[in-house]
């Protein structure tokens, strides 16, 4: 009997001492602050998170689900190797933000004391950016079928610009996310010949689409913006800016999905102009392979990509793309010396949350600097979003085909054109 009481004694003993080493984590002073500054971008109304986590009655309810969430490192969605880059986006959480919501959730998820609630952050409603000086948004509605392949859809608008303008913010909205896969938005300069036998304002598919999936875009008419699943913003910081010359064109290219139920888009970009001219324009340039052939049931399939820089830049950002066969992707700079870097190693690419990935300061390039791109692709049966493991693969525009992208967006001279930082003549760009 003396020894069943010394147990339950010392499984008391035990029980205090667990109170007393794990505190009281509440909602209002723990679990917010961290929610305001990792999710709530995507976790409020109007925006791509499925609940809105604003409030202790909004995010009571999702307790459990979050803990697993960011147990299992699922979100907040953030796949780059923590060796190798530093990124001002980057939304992982240090591991004392994951324990803080797994013992809120352990403990009951209590609401805590009102006094302790930060104040609620003020998110421009309809916007990620600041309110735009300028929204291009396109005249007409597109229909999406519910069923069937949706070819790529381009929209012109004329932007009415009669002098160049210095963009420091930009945002493209869909203006119907459930058909909306992704949006790019390019700027067709003014006597451009590119998609010139086409309507204004109007949706259709081109005819030149089966040769590229930029419709035959030359590069001078810039992808400037885009959305895609985890990414809508450019935000550039003082020094930095993308041009929109004078009498430019805003062409929007969509990617629709079918889903069962008819819909409609009419999808904007909006515009936050450069209070002065930049030190550094910034462009986006890329490494993509389109020959490479995988395999049918290849688990790792190698390919490889590249490009030289022909002036001094400063890398900005850095964004994989790949489809649903996407396994890892990795970017490296070789500089004139020989030295190599990697910038940025992708270890477990995901298609549903294509990222950018902002460097938290610009990195020098120096002229002669080789951008190198590798990626993996997984075309065997155990990759459970392969449409079809008995496939060979090529290039293509939908989902079920692949592409192998490595974009780059760097900053340079402002005097400097896009041929000439990349050191080829105007000609091809043209």
């Amino acid at each position: 009997m003396l020894r069943f009481y010394f147990e339950i004694l010392a499984l008391g003993t035990a029980a205090i001492a667990a109170d007393v080493a794990t505190p009281a984590v509440t909602f209002n002073k723990d679990v917010l602050p961290v929610l305001q500054k990792n999710c709530q971008t995507c976790h409020r109304p109007g925006e791509i998170g499925p609940m809105a986590l604003l409030t202790y009655e909004g995010t009571r309810p999702w307790a459990k689900a979050i803990k697993a969430a960011v147990l299992s490192k699922k979100m907040p969605p953030w796949f780059a190797d923590p060796q190798y880059g530093h990124f001002s986006n980057d939304r992982s959480l240090s591991q004392a933000d994951v324990n803080t919501l797994a013992v809120w959730a352990d403990q009951g998820a209590p609401e805590g004391d009102a006094k302790d609630r930060p104040a609620p952050v003020k998110w421009m409603e309809g916007w990620n950016i600041p309110q735009p000086d300028l929204v291009v948004e396109m005249p007409t509605d597109v229909a999406v079928p519910a069923k069937g392949t949706v070819e790529y859809t381009y929209m012109i608008v004329p932007t009415g610009f009669t002098e160049d303008r210095w963009v420091q913010e930009m945002e493209v909205r869909p203006g119907n996310r459930a058909v909306v896969h992704h949006a790019n938005v390019y700027i067709r300069r003014a006597g451009s010949p590119w998609l010139r036998k086409y309507p204004v304002g109007v949706p259709f598919v081109p005819d030149e689409q089966k040769f590229s999936s930029s419709a035959g875009a030359p590069l001078l008419d810039e992808n400037v913006a885009g959305f895609t699943p985890g990414k809508q913003t450019v935000v550039l910081n003082s020094r930095q800016a993308k041009l929109i010359p004078a009498g430019s064109d805003i062409v929007f290219q969509m990617h629709y999905t079918s889903n069962g139920t008819a819909g409609m888009d009419r999808s904007k970009i909006g515009f936050v102009f450069a209070k002065q001219a930049p030190e550094k324009r910034v462009a986006r340039i890329l490494a993509a392979n389109t020959t490479f052939t995988i395999p049918p049931g290849a688990d790792d399939y190698r390919v490889d990509a590249s490009t030289v820089l022909q002036t001094d830049t400063e890398l900005v950002s850095l964004k994989p793309h790949m489809h649903l066969r996407g396994k890892w992707m990795e970017f490296r700079a070789v500089y004139p010396t020989g030295e190599k870097e990697i910038l940025l190693r992708v270890p477990q690419y995901s298609f549903n949350w294509q990222l950018e990935f902002v460097l938290d300061r610009p990195k020098v390039l120096p002229k002669g600097t080789r951008l190198e791109v590798s990626a993996g692709f997984d075309n065997s049966p155990n990759n459970k979003f392969n449409p079809d493991p008995q496939k060979e693969v090529r290039w293509g525009d939908q989902s079920w085909e692949e592409m192998m992208i490595g974009y780059f967006e760097v900053g340079f001279n402002p005097k400097l054109d896009i041929p000439d930082m990349m050191g080829v003549g105007r000609k091809q760009f043209e």
